[in-house]
């Protein structure tokens, strides 16, 4: 069973806003007032194995998850909806949105890719030391590792804390499970059949999906346009909440 945040039922169009890998519904808590104040709906679930959501230890997978939130959807009597993902969150909402077409209005995807291909050898030594430390050490090292990499300003600690203790809560099973998804997934060939509106928010500073590889996702939707945010990085939705809502909102207020 899906659980999630639905702090304005009444809303209309719902905004489904899908979070990053150890990260749960709560992450987009800084979007819910600009969401409401426009008269959205903000809905944030909690995918498998994160947050309230149980895993069932019966295989995870980006089309399975797929298809739960489908079903969530349905069970809520809601769609079409606004799509919003944000690093796995987005790779996520590209397999729902190739999946279930007709269930998107509009796609922003955030921080995100369509297939994993570090560029650097900086890049391919932090993704391998991920997947060491998950498998070895544990998810309580794994956030700290990754907490550091994602907010390492002196005064970011606060954010450090909260993304530690989300990672540290979430399922070991479903956390490996999706990191192996996410270096698995490759939606390059079938970006093309994206036929609703799109639109890439990256942030500058970003230090686990490089600027160039949203700039391909991008290139792959037809239409899709790529929004850089100055001083944010991968988690741009929370260091730079004010200029990502604004972006967001005239996106899908157009």
């Amino acid at each position: 069973m899906i659980s999630f945040l639905d702090p304005n039922p009444a809303g209309s169009p719902t905004v489904l806003l899908l979070h990053g890998l150890g990260a749960n519904a709560s992450s987009w808590t800084l979007q819910f007032d600009s969401l409401i104040e426009v008269g959205m709906r903000p809905l944030a679930p909690d995918a498998p194995g994160f947050g309230q959501s149980r895993y069932d230890g019966r295989g995870w997978s980006f089309k399975r998850v797929a298809a739960d939130l489908a079903g969530l959807l349905g069970e809520l009597r809601i769609g079409p909806v606004h799509l919003v993902g944000l690093s796995m969150g987005g790779v996520l909402a590209q397999q729902f949105v190739l999946d279930y077409p007709q269930l998107v209005r509009k796609l922003v995807l955030v921080s995100t890719f369509s297939v994993l291909r570090p560029e650097t050898l900086s890049q391919w030594g932090y993704f391998f030391r991920r997947l060491l430390v998950v498998h070895t050490l544990g998810l309580k090292q794994q956030s700290e590792f990754v907490a550091r990499r994602v907010f390492p300003e002196a005064g970011q600690a606060a954010l450090r804390r909260m993304a530690m203790e989300q990672i540290a809560t979430a399922d070991p099973r479903a956390y490996r499970a999706a990191m192996r998804s996410l270096g698995f997934f490759n939606s390059r060939r079938r970006l093309k059949e994206i036929k609703v509106p799109a639109l890439i928010v990256t942030g500058a500073n970003d230090s686990t999906v490089s600027p160039a590889h949203q700039r391909m996702l991008a290139g792959g939707i037809c239409g899709a346009r790529q929004v850089v945010i100055p001083e944010a990085g991968h988690a741009v939705a929370i260091d730079q909440f004010a200029a990502f809502n604004q972006i967001l909102l005239e996106f899908l207020l157009d």
